[in-house]
């Protein structure tokens, strides 16, 4: 028996549709782009002048209005789309925070990442291998998710990114340091309070100067 011969699928890198679905998303422009960078022979299958012509040809005058019509409402969707990201990206802010865990001992973590379409699970084993050290994705309070990197590697970890994810832009980090409170350190302002208040009595001064 004649083993069958498996059949090699492409999908595309921007919407993970094989590329003769690519057109029922939002993206078809950047999907248009990708293919042609990619796979030019599909692209030329699929999408060149000749082909979209000969299709057009086959159709009635009223269905080539029709498809005209559709394909004009789909590029203004996608472009929509495209600018509702690009404005989400705008407003979107990279955290990278230098924890205090211990004495002398502290984790980085970071945050925002996912609003530039990166995959945090990948990031943070990037991050593992670049700092050699343990790297993972936690849950937050809120309901989002963080890398956390075991140490102190905040400016490392900004210059890293920088580096290697073009998509995030210098201005979007924020670098922020978060130290743990010392023991009591939170009632020194009432205690200080307490004592000049004390002192003012003593002296005879009546009135509330706070």
């Amino acid at each position: 028996m004649t083993a069958l011969a498996g059949r090699h699928v492409v999908y595309c890198g921007v919407c993970s549709l094989p590329p003769e679905y690519c057109e029922y998303g939002g993206t078809v422009k950047k999907c248009q782009q990708w293919l042609e960078k990619n796979q030019p022979t599909m692209y030329s299958r699929i999408w060149s002048p000749e082909v979209l012509e000969a299709e057009m040809a086959s159709l009635s005058v009223e269905a080539q209005e029709r498809a005209m019509k559709d394909a004009k409402k789909k590029a203004a969707k996608a472009e929509a789309a495209e600018q509702k990201q690009a404005d989400k990206r705008a407003n979107s802010v990279v955290t990278i925070k230098r924890i205090e865990r211990n004495k002398r001992k502290y984790v980085t973590s970071v945050s925002g990442l996912e609003a530039f379409g990166l995959e945090l699970k990948k990031v943070a084993k990037d991050f593992g291998k670049k700092f050699a050290t343990g790297s993972s994705v936690t849950k937050v309070p809120s309901g989002g998710e963080e890398i956390v990197v075991q140490g102190d590697v905040s400016g490392e970890i900004e210059e890293f990114i920088l580096e290697k994810y073009k998509e995030v832009p210098e201005d979007n980090i924020e670098l922020v340091e978060d130290k743990k409170k010392k023991k009591g350190e939170g009632n020194s302002t009432s205690v200080l309070k307490e004592i000049v208040e004390a002192r003012l009595n003593q002296a005879g001064v009546n009135d509330n100067v706070w």
